[in-house]
């Protein structure tokens, strides 16, 4: 992707994008193939497909101290280290500095970012699955929160034109709960989950193993400058084949072929401009990362995908006579309903068993389990409501556990040349139900280097994520007691919202004015030329990874935006 920058003698154009990751791309490359000129404003730096991945290529012992970060490093990135894995020096720089973006607690919030082109589309974890009408329909028939203005049927055409685009190797299933999708080959599962598999389909009905749904490229189909996985498992770098989807390799690419892209970085949108005679967006203000000089654009059409928080963030900032609390939150919903997905809880043990067995690679994905809970019949729970699925694996251990049995001698010699047993893991995703108290909000107190106002966090998992994290523990525990592994132990690492990186609500959409932020194509509902297509959208969460839905929305959007101008709707 070459290096477009912003032409200072133009001021206004057709759309603006807010935000590069996987909803900013997707609605850059929308937009310009409808034939509208769009600016594309990124906060962060400059990063082009394969020339700026610095650490793609290198191994582990290329890395100073092993790759551990040192303890200067770590007290930047703080907050950001709390996964357990970003704050690593392979890939820690895509992640950002703690210190200079700051952020408040109430109640702790891990809130991951990546400020670059490309977002945290470079370092997604790649997991793609559609939603079903279970999910459309949950908080209707639950009576949780508000009713989803859409069904499935409304997205299912946008899912598979995202899928047939991005490339996504899964397996046909058939399950009601996790509709089928267009489906490069499945990445094989190894022995030991194969065996897996098949003991948890003879032991337990309604229950499937099959692989991770991922946006990998798994065959020879051709796809515009990327190829297949390499199995490098090298991902969170920056893949230089393409073989996962990221902006920087695909959408934005599309969008930069048009000829209607302008991409500036280091642009930070602090507000979005109304006009109350028009009752419109007029376009937004930035201020310019690096130089900290003051710009606006205009545009006739405005989507903010600059993630779930920032987004909302920037609704809340444009305040003005109309919106006295933020532009379009005549129903006081705006900043409240986060969501996300609560993990780390789970089991693991040993197998014996296939000690002449290996794999070939480093597969980038292993197993998922679908959810199986409340879906009627006996899968029902009384205890609570929604459900979960799991993601794990299975993999032979490296020599270093051998260290404190040998210790040292001939014996240790013989035992490194070795694999060492075959162990497995699954780690539950639960769903979070929208609560209203919630939410973000601004401080106005304690302002960043741009002077702009910072967040608070006050956010945490209730009742209904308790209870289920029970039923997630036992039945990990029961199904891989029953599949034959030996020493199988249990873990609960809770953690906080954000965690998951999964962060959603905040600008909910739905049916009524007064009580969501957007209606069913993600407008504002009183502010129909501003579109919100990040995770804020969201009304509910469901218990799967959200990136292919935020994609097949802001397609429809991008669209929906491009056939109102037209009308003159816009």
């Amino acid at each position: 992707m070459s290096k477009f920058y912003y032409n200072e003698e133009q001021e206004s154009y057709d759309a603006i994008v807010v935000g590069t990751g996987i909803s900013g791309g997707w609605a850059a490359k929308e937009l310009c193939e409808q034939g509208l000129k769009t600016l594309v404003l990124e906060r962060g730096r400059m990063v082009n497909h394969i020339e700026d991945y610095p650490t793609a290529n290198m191994d582990l012992w290329d890395f100073p101290n092993n790759g551990e970060l040192t303890r200067e490093q770590k007290a930047r990135q703080e907050k950001q280290a709390r996964t357990g894995y970003t704050a690593r020096a392979p890939h820690n720089f895509w992640f950002v500095d703690d210190i200079d973006h700051p952020y408040n607690e109430t109640k702790r919030f891990d809130w991951m970012r990546g400020y670059h082109v490309g977002g945290r589309s470079i370092m997604w974890g790649r997991h793609s699955y559609r939603w079903s009408d279970i999910d459309f329909e949950a908080n209707k028939k639950d009576r949780i929160a508000v009713d989803w203005p859409v069904r499935y049927k409304d997205i299912a055409p946008w899912y598979d034109k995202v899928e047939s685009f991005i490339g996504v190797s899964g397996e046909q299933l058939g399950l009601p709960q996790l509709p089928d999708g267009v489906f490069e080959p499945m990445m094989e599962l190894n022995c030991v989950e194969q065996h897996i598999r098949e003991k948890v389909a003879e032991n337990f009905d309604g229950r499937v193993i099959t692989a991770g749904r991922v946006a990998h490229i798994n065959s020879d189909k051709e796809y515009e400058g990327r190829i297949r996985c390499q199995f490098r498992n090298r991902c969170i770098r920056g893949c230089p084949f393409g073989a996962y989807f990221s902006s920087n390799s695909s959408t934005l690419p599309a969008a930069e072929r048009t000829g209607n892209m302008t991409l500036r970085p280091d642009s930070i949108v602090h507000e979005v401009i109304y006009d109350p005679d028009t009752k419109k967006a007029t376009g937004v203000k930035v201020i310019d990362r690096v130089t900290k000089e003051a710009y606006e654009f205009k545009a006739k059409v405005i989507f903010l995908c600059a993630s779930s928080m920032a987004s909302t963030a920037i609704l809340m900032q444009s305040r003005s006579d109309r919106f006295p609390d933020g532009l379009g939150n005549d129903s006081d919903q705006l900043g409240r309903n986060i969501m996300d997905h609560h993990l780390n809880i789970g089991a693991q043990g040993k197998y014996d068993g296939f000690e002449d067995k290996f794999y070939k690679g480093r597969k980038p994905n292993g197993i998922y389990v679908p959810r199986f809970r409340n879906l009627g019949g006996a899968s029902n729970r009384n205890d609570f409501i929604r459900g979960y699925g799991y993601q794990g694996g299975a993999s032979r251990s490296n020599w270093d556990e051998t260290v404190a049995e040998l210790s040292h001698g001939a014996a240790l010699k013989e035992a490194i040349l070795k694999p060492g047993g075959w162990t497995f893991g699954m780690s539950g995703f639960g769903e979070m139900l929208p609560y209203e108290d919630n939410r973000m909000t601004l401080d106005y107190e304690k302002t960043d280097q741009w002077g702009l106002p910072t967040i608070t966090f006050d956010a945490e998992f209730k009742e209904n994520e308790l209870k289920m994290r029970e039923d997630i523990k036992e039945q990990a525990v029961e199904m891989l007691t029953k599949s034959g592994l030996k020493d199988v132990q249990p873990f609960d690492r809770p953690g906080a919202p954000g965690l998951g990186i999964h962060e959603m609500g905040t600008a909910r959409m739905g049916r009524d004015p007064k009580t969501s932020v957007l209606n069913a194509y993600n407008q504002v509902h009183a502010v129909k030329n501003v579109y919100v297509t990040d995770g804020a959208f969201m009304t509910s969460a469901s218990c799967v990874n959200p990136s292919l839905t935020y994609m097949a929305f802001t397609a429809r959007a991008a669209n929906h935006a491009a056939e109102e101008l037209k009308k003159g709707n816009l």
